[in-house]
């Protein structure tokens, strides 16, 4: 691990990039706080999702963030210990994530799906608004996130594990009628997007001499 992290420093701008990545990274997180408590206090439009006509909502609260928080842990854990280059881009590709969520929700103002179960997130309660969270929903977070670990991950084993836990969040928040499946479908895309975006302005501006 220390071995890696020299590696990293030795390229040029390294620290700055790192700093900053954090900095705008903590700032995103923070604003987006408080763009959730705008969201929630607007009126929004309810869709008529034709997948909800064939089931009642399902409480998944504990798989869902059993499956979130492990595998942003253990993605974490692993990067930090072999690829410090990848955890600057999971890093700055979640960054962007949550610019262009923020985008999406303010121009495509939802209500809750009619049925929903709250998924009552531990950690957004906690260190986040401080109050329950029911509009955040084009696109879906936690798809996005989840689909984002599973781009910057190259162990091959490891990879797939963060696949399938994509899969199983998209339709465990889909059954739980937490997001439409619209909220679902759109996220790896964005996902997949945010993160070409960020490999290449890092391959081309930041590190062009580094292999990512």
């Amino acid at each position: 691990m220390i071995d890696n992290w020299k590696v990293y420093f030795r390229q040029k701008n390294s620290v700055l990039i790192l700093i900053a990545t954090l900095i705008v990274l903590i700032f995103c997180v923070s604003s987006l706080a408080k763009f959730i408590v705008f969201v929630e206090g607007r009126p929004g439009v309810v869709l008529d999702d034709p997948v909800f006509y064939w089931f009642n909502a399902v409480d998944l609260n504990i798989p869902v963030f059993a499956l979130i928080y492990l595998s942003i842990l253990t993605c974490m854990i692993y990067l930090a210990a072999n690829h410090p280059n990848d955890l600057i881009i999971a890093l700055q590709t979640y960054t962007l994530l949550v610019i262009v969520r923020m985008a999406m929700m303010y121009v495509v103002p939802l209500e809750p799906p009619v049925g929903t179960i709250d998924l009552n997130d531990p950690l957004v309660f906690v260190v986040g608004t401080g109050t329950k969270i029911t509009k955040d929903l084009f696109f879906s977070g936690h798809t996005s996130t989840l689909f984002m670990i599973f781009l910057v991950t190259h162990k091959r084993w490891l990879k797939y594990v963060f696949l399938v836990n994509t899969i199983l969040v998209g339709s465990f928040v889909i059954l739980q009628k937490v997001h439409y499946s619209i909220d679902v479908f759109v996220a790896p895309f964005v996902a997949y997007g945010c993160y070409r975006i960020i490999l290449y302005l890092n391959t081309k501006l930041l590190f062009p001499k580094s292999q990512l």
